[in-house]
């Protein structure tokens, strides 16, 4: 009888999950592994679209669901929920008693999720450390589970060496891409037919896929920028938007109660969902002109489909970009001059010859077959890696 090692994969979020989905898949089928899924944060709410669904209609078995989300959005509201978090990995971990979990990116239930992990020393493989945005909390626990994290799996050979800058053993850091490609190869995208009755909504001659997130970092500017944006994309009558609500964080619900109340203004030309899911939402990708906002989509998936990204702010500073996103400040006229820039013909040159700095695909393949092979005996104890710098 075959002794499987478990793999305990955390998920708290629609994008996050839409990431992981082909490794769970890969787990899920693999004859040496066995999958523990634990569901926890926005996937358990209703007001984020109660995307549980999804992974239940994907037909996987969901082990635990640890409820940690407060009805608020203020720092004390993320502070608490994050502490209830730790409490419900505890118990959760303790009872699955997997080999090792693996947990992506960058959030904040990730990070109670880390936290549970090791506190009960069970190893942890990281997914898309080592990567940089300035403007969102985000950037202090993705560094902080890297060094909980005992391996490590990144998008950049910039993000390879800055993981390894952070003390880590470049044994344990493998570059394979950004995971967001696989979905792009693997999914059969809907046709715009299909889709527009999907999303109930027509696109017109100039389309355009927004996601505005919080700038986490930055008391009190986020609904602010968030009305520089929507003026902007006032100003232009042959404009149609499709918006996807922002993620639970600092400011998160006065922000999609702007972004509904601006549609419903204007239904014919603006819609918003809570959440598109994953098909809907790439195949949104392949029919719009760009993308607008400061998610990390616009960055990652966005440049596989040759379409433009107006990144507004300093929510994504310091990520590696390719050459189909434009940089904007947050303020009505740069992003008009930006949207401007995005329907040139100059642009549009510019967009022909535009490859993915995240690669080509292959990145899901590559992590279960790590897990499978790669030798977790005695991770626990990490000696941290020095480089010699000149000073």
């Amino acid at each position: 009888m075959i002794i499987k090692r478990k793999i305990c994969v955390v998920t708290g979020s629609r994008a996050e999950y839409g990431l992981l989905r082909w490794i769970i898949d890969g787990i899920h089928n693999s004859s040496v592994l066995e999958l523990q899924l634990i569901v926890t944060g926005m996937h358990l709410s209703p007001e984020f679209g109660l995307t549980i669904k999804e992974i239940e209609n994907d037909g996987y078995y969901i082990n635990k669901k640890i409820e940690m989300l407060l009805s608020s959005d203020s720092s004390i509201g993320i502070c608490k929920s994050i502490g209830l978090g730790v409490i419900g990995f505890a118990d959760g971990l303790n009872e699955l008693d997997p080999d090792l979990i693996l947990v992506l990116g960058d959030r904040f239930e990730i990070f109670s999720a880390a936290i549970g992990a090791m506190s009960s020393r069970i190893p942890i493989a990281h997914i898309h450390g080592g990567e940089l945005t300035e403007g969102a909390i985000d950037d202090s626990i993705r560094h902080s589970i890297t060094k909980m994290s005992h391996i490590h799996f990144v998008a950049t050979k910039e993000y390879k060496k800055r993981v390894i800058q952070l003390g880590e053993d470049p044994s344990k850091v493998f570059n394979f891409g950004g995971l967001g490609i696989d979905n792009i190869k693997k999914l059969k995208l809907l046709s715009k037919k299909d889709l527009e009755r999907q999303i109930n909504f027509s696109f017109g001659d100039k389309n355009l896929l927004a996601t505005f997130h919080p700038v986490t970092l930055e008391k009190g500017t986020s609904h602010n920028q968030l009305d520089e944006l929507l003026e902007a994309i006032a100003y232009y009558n042959d404009l149609k938007v499709i918006f996807t609500f922002p993620n639970a964080d600092n400011d998160g619900r006065i922000l999609s109660q702007k972004i509904s109340d601006f549609c419903k203004k204007n239904p014919s030309r603006y819609c918003f969902y809570k959440s598109l899911g994953q098909l809907n939402y790439l195949s949104s990708l392949k029919y719009v002109d760009g993308v607008i906002g400061n998610s990390s989509s616009g960055l990652i998936e966005a440049p596989s489909f040759k379409v433009g990204t107006i990144n507004i702010g300093d929510r994504q500073k310091g990520r590696v970009k390719a050459e189909s996103v434009i940089n904007c400040e947050a303020d009505k006229e740069s992003i008009k001059k930006a949207i401007n820039f995005l329907f040139s013909n100059k642009f549009k040159l510019i967009l022909n010859n535009v490859s993915n700095p995240y690669g080509e695909g292959g990145a899901c393949q590559k992590i279960v077959y790590q897990l499978e092979t790669l030798n977790i005996q005695n991770l626990i104890k990490k000696k941290f890696y020095d480089i010699d710098f000149l000073i």
